[in-house]
């Protein structure tokens, strides 16, 4: 019989649990169940399937090519149905549901304490945050992983609704000490014979002073290329060289006199930093509630981390841009 009309919810749940945690006996602990009952879950839904699941592989298991299409399928049809318990819940006045964020690795400095805020003005919504490289970010987005993703810029291969809530400061910063720091009238070509700390190729940092080089017809000199901000501020901080970073991820260092800014033209370089969705997506009325939050306060409260005072309106009513249609401004790819 086809799996549809024979497979139960709690037999997706119960698989889901055993495919997530990689064993039986860990997924019986966590739906308060015996582990004999998981196994006569499993084998029913394996009945179902008409094909094996699961396989064993010393203490744990393994799942087959059809278990691991299944799991897939499982986790998504579990979160559609929570999804729509917490939206009915909502209908009825109770606003609560789970936040799924995405959010690249440079915005973690930045976003826990808006999730904080939020979080306070809605004690029933709970918090998921995945941090990760842009293509992961990416991935999570488009496989509905999560609800919406923080970065520099929409994602191209994605139908993205993004709207710009905050401006992002990018800057070359160096140690106190670094002999550049005492040179008159700086400029971008003193630097072309410096060794430039950088993070990956595909981050927003890289992907900006890449381009500021590129654009003054000047050669780039890469010192050390890290996938770590933590990395490339500590090789500044002991005069290694020359540091392009987010100044969100140097707060703590500058205030603690590790790190300076450099004094040279046009030092910081200021971006955009955008909240999406799929545009094919309905988001679930908690990530629609916090799009508008960062939306109205985001600008505001990123200041304040970074110890400056509100200046202009946020840029959050600038209107919504459609993935690869990028202002001329040239948000990076963070």
């Amino acid at each position: 019989m086809p799996l549809s009309r024979n497979a139960t919810f709690r037999q997706l749940a119960t698989f889901h649990a055993v495919s997530r945690l990689g064993s039986v006996s860990l997924a019986a602990d966590e739906m308060h169940l015996t582990q004999p009952a998981v196994s006569i879950q499993i084998g029913a839904l394996e009945d179902s399937a008409g094909t094996p699941l699961v396989q064993r592989s010393g203490r744990g298991i393994r799942l087959t090519e059809a278990g691991e299409l299944l799991a897939n399928y499982a986790g998504r049809i579990l979160d559609m149905w929570r999804e729509a318990g917490e939206e009915m819940a909502t209908l009825q006045g109770v606003f609560s549901g789970t936040l799924r964020v995405g959010a690249v690795t440079t915005a973690e400095y930045l976003l826990p304490p808006l999730l904080v805020t939020f979080a306070a003005e809605h004690p029933k919504v709970k918090l998921k945050l995945q941090v990760g490289n842009r293509d992961e970010i990416v991935r999570m987005l488009a496989g509905q992983e999560i609800d919406i993703a923080i970065m520099g810029r929409p994602p191209a291969e994605l139908k993205t609704e993004s709207t710009a809530f905050a401006k992002h400061p990018m800057a070359f910063m160096c140690a106190p000490n670094h002999p550049l720091m005492t040179q008159p009238d700086l400029t971008l070509a003193a630097l072309a014979d410096t060794r430039i700390l950088v993070r990956e190729r595909g981050s927003g940092t890289r992907t900006t002073v890449e381009r500021l080089f590129k654009e003054s017809s000047l050669p780039l000199r890469i010192g050390s290329e890290l996938s770590s901000n933590e990395a490339i501020k500590q090789m500044c901080a002991a005069g290694f060289g020359v540091a392009f970073l987010s100044m969100h991820t140097c707060v703590l260092e500058v205030n603690a006199g590790l790190l300076a800014l450099l004094p040279v033209a046009g030092n910081p370089i200021v971006r955009d930093w955008y909240v999406m969705h799929l545009a094919t997506r309905q988001l679930p009325q908690v990530a629609v509630a916090f799009e508008q939050f960062l939306r109205t306060h985001g600008q505001a409260q990123i200041l304040l981390q970074l110890g400056q005072p509100p200046l202009e309106a946020p840029s959050p009513a600038r209107p919504k841009k459609r993935a690869g249609k990028v202002a001329a401004t040239g948000a990076a790819a963070v």
